[in-house]
């Protein structure tokens, strides 16, 4: 349950794709000069739309907090992350669970989050596509259903994403009827709706997922299942060679930290930051495709994260296994 009953119609969207809902709800809300906070590292798209609307991005970084091979111990320093906030701030984006770190903000600390936002009559944009994607022992919970935040909450959610159908590009945005008329009057600009066939694809899709939901004929259970042990291998094979994986709660992606391996790419003088060779040697000489994780970064706190790279989880049995195959095979410096 999503804990949120909303009127499809006077309180959501079909978008042409999660993406768009994200743009959608920028476009709608930032004016030149505005700002937005953003929890960072962040999906690349929240900085380009804000360009494009003339607005400012502010970075809040999650740091590692105490043993940081788990994605929960990524955490905001609540100080830094109040201070983000100024007259100037209409939106907060944010994303659970979230993309590259797989953390899932817990109920406390979403709590927090949304108090803030209150306080400075803040707009939260939550990027909730890969919801679906649930580990053992995590829980989503969705800020929207907070006390208080239904009215200045979008929720943007992705066929794509929930059923393994990421080529359909067909995605949506729910929330409060004053909130979501701002974002149809930009999508009836752009791409005006997505097509017609896929959204009814999409509908009987949920409605066979309510009929076998917590039977064995669950998509979503078998999803979280099969991409959690697809992040185990993933996550065995790295630790087997000294890199040291961030075990996500949920979602698509892993972090792996390549530090203890001693990869040097300063001769090759390319200028670029570590994780960009990183990722581009692994391609190039292995034909192993991740990540670099200084993408999803601002100058600022690039470094924060700088030997990290990410690898994805959503991959068939034989490309997983080819995968770990390679990385079994890596050697340190």
């Amino acid at each position: 349950s999503s804990g949120i009953n909303a009127e499809y119609g006077s309180s959501g969207i079909n978008a042409e794709y999660g993406y768009e809902a994200i743009y959608a709800a920028i476009t709608a809300f930032i004016n030149p000069g505005d700002e937005a906070v953003v929890i960072e590292p962040h999906f690349d798209c929240y900085a380009g739309d804000m360009d494009m609307c003339g607005g400012k991005l502010v970075r809040v970084p999650l740091r590692p907090n105490g043993d940081g091979t788990v994605a929960k111990n990524w955490t905001l320093d609540r100080k830094e992350f109040e201070e983000a906030f100024n007259d100037r701030t209409k939106l907060l984006i944010t994303t659970t669970p979230h993309n590259p770190v797989g953390k899932m903000f817990t109920e406390e600390e979403l709590e927090f989050i949304g108090g803030v936002c209150a306080k400075h009559n803040v707009i939260i944009v939550t990027d909730e596509v890969y919801e679906r994607v649930v580990f053992q022992g995590s829980k989503h919970v969705r800020i929207a259903a907070l006390p208080g935040m239904w009215e200045r909450t979008i929720t943007v959610g992705s066929i794509g994403k929930s059923f393994s159908v990421t080529g359909w590009k067909v995605g949506w945005a729910i929330g409060p009827a004053p909130l979501i008329t701002q974002l149809q009057h930009v999508t009836s600009c752009t791409t005006f709706t997505a097509p017609t066939l896929l959204q009814e694809a999409s509908a009987g899709a949920f409605e066979r997922e309510a009929r076998v939901k917590g039977t064995p004929d669950s998509y979503f259970d078998w999803l979280s299942g099969k991409l959690e042990d697809n992040c185990r291998k993933l996550a065995d094979a790295f630790s087997h060679i000294g890199c040291v994986p961030v075990w996500p709660d949920g979602g698509y992606f892993m972090l792996v930290d390549t530090a203890p391996m001693g990869w040097d790419f300063t001769n090759e003088n390319t200028g670029r930051c570590y994780d960009v060779d990183c990722v581009k040697w692994l391609t190039r000489e292995f034909k192993l495709a991740t990540i670099p994780i200084s993408v999803f970064y601002g100058d600022r706190n690039r470094h924060l994260a700088a030997k990290y790279i990410r690898v994805c989880c959503a991959k068939s049995d034989a490309t997983i296994d080819k995968a770990c195959q390679i990385i079994r095979s890596l050697k340190k410096a």
